[in-house]
C-alpha cells in the first residue's frame, strides 16, 4: 500500500491504470476535473457515460479510458457542501466506492482528485482528511493511490494529512 500527493494534471498520469473524474450526477463534462477528463478522453466517454447516469452522491461508477494513458476512469460524485448531508459519510463512501472499484476491477494503482473541494465548496482542510483517512483505511497492501492535485496550495494540505496519519 503506498498513498503519496503530487501536483500535476491527472489526464497525464501514463503510469497508472485508473484516474478518477470528480464527476457531475449526470457523468457529462463541466468544469474542472470532469472538463479536463472528458477532454482528453474523447466523445466517446460521455457516451458510455450516458448509460450510467444518474449517480447519486457517495456513488462511484467505472468506464474505459478512452483517449487518455489510463485502462480506467473512475467517476465519483462527491457531496455538494452545504447541500447534500450528512456531507462527512457522503464523502467518505465516495472514497470507499472507489477503492471497492479498484478492487472489483483488479486496478492497483489510481489517481485521485480532490473531489467536493472546488465547485462542490467542501472545505479543503476536511475534504482532505477524509479523504486521507477514508483511502487508508480502506485500500489494501496492492494498491497505489496518488492524489493528484492542481495547484501547490492543495498539495500541501494533502501531504500534511499523509504525513500525519504516517506519525
Amino acid at each position: 500500500m503506498s498513498i503519496e500527493a503530487k501536483r500535476g494534471d491527472i489526464t497525464a498520469q501514463e503510469d497508472l491504470q485508473a484516474v478518477v473524474n470528480a464527476a457531475n450526477a449526470q457523468l457529462m463534462p463541466g468544469g474542472g476535473v470532469a472538463g479536463a477528463i472528458h477532454r482528453a478522453a474523447g466523445p466517446e466517454l460521455a457516451a458510455a457515460c450516458r448509460k450510467l447516469a444518474p449517480i447519486e452522491p457517495g456513488q462511484a461508477v467505472i468506464t474505459e479510458a478512452y483517449g487518455l494513458p489510463n485502462r480506467w476512469v473512475i467517476h465519483a460524485l462527491g457531496p455538494r457542501y452545504g447541500i447534500d448531508e450528512p456531507a462527512d459519510e457522503l464523502l467518505a463512501e465516495c472514497y470507499r466506492n472507489i477503492i471497492r472499484l479498484c478492487r472489483d476491477h483488479g486496478i492497483e494503482s489510481v489517481g485521485l482528485p480532490a473531489i467536493s473541494s472546488g465547485a462542490f465548496g467542501y472545505p479543503l482542510e476536511d475534504a482532505a482528511r477524509i479523504a486521507v483517512q477514508t483511502v487508508s483505511n480502506d485500500i489494501s497492501s496492492d494498491i497505489e493511490v496518488r492524489f493528484v492535485l492542481f495547484d501547490e496550495a492543495t498539495l500541501a494540505v494533502f501531504e500534511q494529512e499523509i504525513a500525519d496519519m504516517n506519525s
